[in-house]
């Protein structure tokens, strides 16, 4: 149709979102469902979530209402920095952050910025559908590694390592989705010690 012929190539190949199926039956009063990432609502910090934008507005003023930097926020970025540093002993600074919104729009910016149509893409079987959904509109060509009970299956990702040129392998080693299952720490160093070899991005969803 007319219609049709305005939305791009890319777009009319994409399928529908599997998150907006899943969370459009959210809105019914008698349905609870399992399906979508819904946190229970009292664990909502809310009396210190007030007390936090509050003290933000009056210590940045109108600066926190206006557009700012691509990369978000600075003195939040220094926040940030400064909390990976001194929870986990990673040097990083407010260059290395970037604010976005939701894991969401990370996952599409670094297909935007990683991904060639055909590209070969490495992630758990079963992986989360959202960073399938994000990928996708780049169509890559997908790769699944099975999952061990302490996360990725090392010796079937270095066969296909041996194999193939992987652009990117994405994993998420804490509370996987959809299996719950969190990587060994004997895991995590081996994965990383085994892409040390190759010329493939890793990229963690925490």
């Amino acid at each position: 149709s007319k219609e049709c012929s305005l939305i791009s190539e890319r777009m009319r190949n994409t399928n529908p979102s599997f998150i907006r199926e899943i969370l459009k039956v959210t809105d019914k009063p008698d349905m609870i469902s399992f399906a979508g990432g819904l946190p229970n609502p009292i664990s909502f910090p809310k009396e210190e979530l007030k007390e936090s934008v509050n003290r933000i507005i009056e210590q940045y003023g109108d600066k926190v209402f206006r557009y700012s930097t691509t990369e978000g926020f600075r003195p939040l970025r220094e926040w940030i920095a400064k909390r990976y540093e001194q929870q986990y002993g990673l040097s990083v600074n407010a260059d290395d952050i970037i604010i976005t919104t939701g894991s969401q729009q990370g996952l599409d910016l670094m297909g935007k910025v990683l991904l060639n149509k055909g590209d070969k893409v490495c992630l758990e079987k079963p992986g989360y559908l959202g960073a399938i959904q994000a990928f996708s509109l780049y169509e890559p060509e997908f790769m699944a590694i099975s999952l061990l009970d302490d996360g990725i299956d090392l010796e079937e990702l270095e066969k296909i390592l041996e194999n193939n040129v992987i652009k990117l392998l994405y994993v998420v080693p804490n509370f996987q989705n959809p299996t719950g299952l969190t990587y060994s720490r004997e895991k995590r160093e081996a994965l990383c010690a085994l892409l040390a070899r190759y010329n493939t991005v890793l990229i963690e969803d925490d």
